[in-house]
């Protein structure tokens, strides 16, 4: 299965609409930046953190650009 029709899939047994390409995008963007700047489980918490947060995806990259590069 590929990964658009799980999204789908999941995205409708809890009653949300999947999220569009250019979403997916920036969710693809922020893991690899946790990743990159941490350890690899950090990818996958980033976006749950973003999802509960209001903020657009573009200012939490941006957050997330920041975090580490001292």
């Amino acid at each position: 299965m590929k990964a658009d029709q799980w999204l789908a899939q999941f995205a409708a047994a809890i009653e949300a609409e999947p999220p569009d390409e250019e979403t997916v995008a920036q969710l693809l963007e922020l893991a690899a930046t946790a990743a990159h700047a941490s350890e690899r489980i950090a990818a996958p918490i980033a976006c749950y953190l973003a999802g509960r947060d209001g903020r657009s995806l573009d200012d939490l990259r941006g957050l997330a650009d920041g975090i580490g590069a001292d």
